[in-house]
C-alpha cells in the first residue's frame, strides 16, 4: 500500500545494519566471539542482569562486571561516571547499557501514543521518536522500552494510553515507524537509541481490562490481532523485545517457548535480544508456573529471555544451574552474544561516553517544542461541532475557561512522562492568553476537582459562564488515571465533572468541551447536550498552545479515532473489526444486542470531523474479479466542499464474505491522508492483493481463499462508499 512507500529507505538501512552486525562473517561478530572466549561464566551472567537506579552500594557490582544494564539512570554526567567504572575499572571493560522508558518524549514531552496514533501519520510518529532519541542519547541513554505495540480493545485497561488503539493494521504501520524513528539510519549515532517492542504478547487482552491479568487467546487471534505489530517491528529492524507480564492460555509470556522461540526467533528470524518486564521472571513463581527462583531462571532462559529486568533471578541462580548441568552453558552464551551484539551496534565499545556540554543545548530545543505543538494539534480529534460553533473568533469579547484540568500542568504530561517537568508545560489557559486578541477577556474557575465529590465551587463557575460569550470546559482524567496499574471499572467523567457540565449547560452559554484523558470515556450525556467536543488526550508540554491553535482555527483538526468510544462501560471490550454472530442485531429480540444500550459505539473507530466538509464519490474498481495472486485497483474521488482547506484521512476496509474461518465484518487494509483546498478534488487509489485478502490459519500459515469480498472507501469504520469483487 502507498503508506509503506515512504519508509522503504529505512528498511534498506536496517537490512544493511542487520547484515553488518549479525552476519556470520562480520568483523563485529568476530570481535564478540573473541570477547566471549575471554569471559568467565560469572562475567557472562553479569551481562544478563539489569538493575534499576544506582546507589553507592552498586559501585563494586559494576566494577566486578555483575551488571549488564541499568535503567532509570539518566544525565550525561551520571551515566559517564558509571560508564567509566565499567569500562576502565572492570576486568572485561564491557560498557553498561543505559535504558529508560522514553514513551512519548524524553524531556520534550509529546502527546501520549494513543493520541499520536489518531494523526494516522507514520512520518509524524517517526519524527517524534527521532527527537526523543536525540534528547535521550544526549543524556547518556542508549535504550528505550518503547514502542508499546499491544493492540487494546478494552478501555478499562489503563495501558491503552501507551499504544496505537484497537486495529492491527494501523498498529503495525505505526510500530514500524516508531522503531525507525528511535533507531534511525545508524543506531550508533549520537541521535539514535535502541528500540524495544513490548509487551510480547497479547497483554492488551488482559481479562476484564485489569492490568497484569491473564490472557486466554486462540492462536488464530494471536496471529490475526496481537502478533502483527510485533512482526512489523521485527521487520523494521527492532533490536530488542520485552516479554509481557501476562499468561497466554496458561503459560506465562516470560517463559513461553512457542511465542519466544518458535514464532519470534524461528518464524520471524529475530536476531536481537529479549528482556523480561520488571520482575516478571521472579513472578513465574507467583503464577504457580515455577517452584522457586532457580526453576524460574531455568524456564525463562530456556524459553528465550536473555536479560532479567529487576528480578535478580539470573544473578542468583544461573551459576549453580550451569554448574549442575541443569542449564547448558550454550544458552548463557547465546544470550550474552545477543546483548554484546546490541552494545556493539550502538557503538558503545568505540564510544561509551557522551558529551555533557551538548546535553543542555539539545533538551527542550526550540525546534523540538515547535514540533511538539505541531504534533499535539494533529493528534486532536473533533468529535462533534454542532452548528459550526468551532472555530472561535480570536477577537470575541469574553471567554470562560472552566474545569479541573484547564491549568493543571502535571496532567498535560500524561502517563510515563519520562524526564518531563511540569514547569515546561503550556496549559490551555496560557495557550489562549497567548493567542486571543488583546481585547478578549478570559475568566476562569475550576468548578471542581477531578475526583472530589465537592460541588461548592460550582457557583463561581456558573457566574463567569453567564458573563461570557462561550465556555471552554476542560474535563477528563488526571495523568495518573491511565497508564500502568490504572485500570478502571467506570469510564464516565470522574467525580462531579458531569454535574459541573450540567450546571454550565443550564446557563445557556455555548459550551465547548475539551476532553483530556488517556482512554476512551463513556460520555453519552455530553455527546447529546454539548454542541462541540474536542478530544485532546494528554497533549504534552505544548498542549495549551496546540489547543488554542485548534479552537481558534489556526489548525484545522484532522485526527481520527483509533479506538472506539463506548456508550457505557458495559459494552467493553468494543471494537469495529469483530466477527459476525449467527444472529446479527436487528429488530428481532433474539439477536445479538443489549436491552438498554446500542450495540454500536458512541463514536466509531476512524471517526473525526474537520472545519471543512468532504464529499466521497465515484467509487470504481479496475475489475470485478481477480485471481488469488492478482491485484485489484480501487479508486474514489474526494472533494473539499467547505470553505477552508483541510486534511482528510481516507480509509480502505474489506470483508471476506465466506471463508473457512469466520472473518471480521470489516478490516482496515489501507489509509491515505490527503490535503485539499476549498473546491479541490483528488482521486485516491488503493491496491488490493493477496496481502490484503489473505489471513492466518490456526497454525500460523498465511492463506488466500477464493470467494466474494466487499470493500469500502470510507471516512470511518461505520460508513463509506461500498463496492464488491471476487477472488477466483
Amino acid at each position: 500500500m502507498k503508506v509503506w512507500k515512504s519508509i522503504t529507505v529505512f528498511f534498506v538501512a536496517i537490512f544493511l545494519l542487520i547484515v553488518s552486525v549479525y552476519g556470520q562473517e562480520s568483523p563485529t561478530n568476530a570481535k564478540i566471539e573473541t570477547l566471549l572466549s575471554r569471559m568467565t561464566l560469572e562475567d557472562k551472567i553479569g551481562q544478563l542482569n539489569q538493575h534499576s537506579g544506582f546507589s553507592e552500594d552498586e559501585i563494586e557490582a559494576v566494577k566486578q562486571g555483575q551488571i549488564g544494564s541499568l535503567l532509570n539512570v539518566a544525565g550525561a554526567e551520571q551515566t559517564n561516571r558509571i560508564q567509566r567504572m565499567a569500562v576502565e575499572e572492570s576486568r572485561m571493560g564491557i560498557p553498561i547499557l543505559f535504558g529508560i522508558d522514553v514513551i512519548h518524549g524524553f524531556r520534550t514531552i509529546f502527546p501520549i501514543p494513543l493520541a499520536q496514533a489518531c494523526a494516522w501519520d507514520p512520518d509524524l510518529v517517526r519524527q517524534i521518536e527521532a527527537i526523543a532519541a536525540k534528547e535521550a542519547r544526549a543524556a547518556g541513554i542508549h535504550w528505550t522500552f518503547s514502542p508499546m505495540v499491544d493492540i487494546a480493545r478494552d478501555a478499562r485497561w489503563g495501558r491503552i494510553a501507551e499504544g496505537a488503539g484497537e486495529d492491527p493494521y494501523l498498529g503495525s504501520v505505526l510500530a514500524a515507524a516508531r522503531v525507525q524513528g528511535f533507531q534511525g539510519m545508524d543506531v550508533s549515532s549520537s541521535q539514535s537509541i535502541m528500540a524495544c517492542v513490548k509487551h510480547y504478547v497479547a497483554y492488551g487482552q488482559a481479562d476484564a481490562g485489569r492490568d497484569y491479568n491473564r490472557v486466554d487467546v486462540s492462536r488464530k487471534t494471536l496471529y490475526e490481532i496481537y502478533l502483527p505489530p510485533f512482526k512489523a517491528g521485527v521487520e523494521a529492524g527492532v533490536m530488542s523485545v520485552m516479554s509481557a507480564f501476562n499468561t497466554i492460555s496458561g503459560i506465562p509470556a516470560t517463559a513461553n517457548p512457542f511465542t519466544l522461540r518458535e514464532v519470534l526467533r524461528g518464524q520471524w528470524g529475530f536476531g536481537g535480544f529479549v528482556v523480561s518486564d520488571w520482575g516478571s521472571i521472579q513472578e513465574l513463581v507467583v503464577h504457580g508456573f515455577a517452584a522457586n527462583g532457580a526453576d524460574a531462571a531455568q524456564k525463562a532462559l530456556q524459553a528465550g529471555v536473555d536479560m532479567d529486568m529487576m528480578g535478580h533471578i539470573y544473578g542468583s541462580h544461573l551459576l549453580e544451574l550451569v554448574c549442575t548441568g541443569d542449564v547448558p552453558s550454550s544458552l548463557v552464551d547465546e544470550a550474552v552474544r545477543r546483548i554484546l551484539t546490541a552494545k556493539a551496534a550502538l557503538g558503545l565499545f568505540d564510544q561509551p561516553y557522551v558529551d555533557p556540554d551538548k546535553e543542555g543545548d539539545i533538551l527542550l530545543h526550540k525546534d523540538h517544542l515547535a514540533y511538539a505543538r505541531h504534533a499535539a494539534g494533529r493528534s486532536m480529534v473533533l468529535l462533534k461541532n454542532e452548528n459550526h460553533l468551532l472555530p472561535l473568533h480570536k477577537n470575541m469579547k469574553s471567554i470562560a475557561v472552566i474545569g479541573p484540568l484547564f491549568d493543571s500542568k502535571d496532567d498535560y504530561l500524561g502517563t510515563w512522562a519520562c524526564m518531563g517537568r511540569s514547569e515546561d508545560v503550556v496549559t490551555i489557559l496560557e495557550g489562549l492568553r497567548n493567542n486571543v486578541s488583546s481585547g478578549t477577556t478570559i475568566q476562569y474557575a475550576k468548578g471542581c476537582n477531578v475526583l472530589d465529590e465537592d460541588n461548592t465551587d460550582f457557583a463561581e463557575a456558573v457566574t463567569i459562564a453567564e458573563q461570557s460569550d462561550v465556555v471552554i470546559a476542560v474535563v477528563g482524567e488526571s495523568c495518573d488515571m491511565s497508564g500502568e496499574a490504572a485500570s478502571r471499572t467506570q469510564l464516565d467523567l470522574p467525580g462531579k465533572q458531569r454535574e459541573l457540565l450540567e450546571a454550565l449547560h443550564e446557563t445557556g452559554t455555548p459550551i465547548v468541551v475539551v476532553l483530556m484523558n488517556g482512554r476512551p470515556l463513556s460520555i453519552p450525556w455530553v455527546a447529546e447536550h454539548i454542541p462541540a467536543i474536542l478530544e485532546i488526550w494528554h497533549p504534552g508540554v505544548q498542549g495549551g498552545n496546540a489547543v488554542a491553535d485548534v479552537l481558534l482555527g489556526d489548525t484545522n483538526p484532522s485526527g481520527k479515532l483509533t479506538v472506539s468510544f463506548p456508550w457505557t462501560v458495559g459494552q467493553c471490550p468494543i471494537y469495529y473489526n469483530h466477527e459476525n454472530t449467527g444472529r446479527p442485531a436487528d429488530e428481532n429480540k433474539y439477536t445479538s444486542k443489549y436491552l438498554d444500550c446500542p450495540d454500536t459505539p458512541l463514536f466509531p473507530f476512524g471517526h473525526g470531523l474537520s472545519y471543512t466538509t468532504f464529499e466521497y464519490g465515484n467509487l470504481r474498481l479496475s475489475q470485478d474479479a481477480i485471481e488469488r495472486d492478482g491485484t485489484l485497483t480501487v479508486r474514489a474521488d474526494i472533494t473539499n466542499t467547505g470553505a477552508v482547506e483541510g486534511e482528510e484521512i481516507v480509509q480502505l476496509y474489506i470483508r471476506d464474505m465466506i471463508a473457512s474461518l469466520v472473518r471480521p465484518v470489516k478490516e482496515l487494509k489501507g489509509f491515505q491522508k490527503i490535503h485539499l483546498r476549498p473546491g479541490e478534488k483528488k482521486t485516491v487509489e488503493f491496491s488490493i492483493g493477496p496481502k490484503e485478502t489473505g489471513f492466518y490459519d490456526p497454525e500460523g500459515r498465511f492463506i488466500v481463499q477464493p470467494g466474494d469480498f466487499k470493500l469500502w472507501i470510507a471516512w470511518n469504520s461505520a460508513d463509506g462508499l461500498e463496492g464488491q469483487f471476487r477472488l477466483q
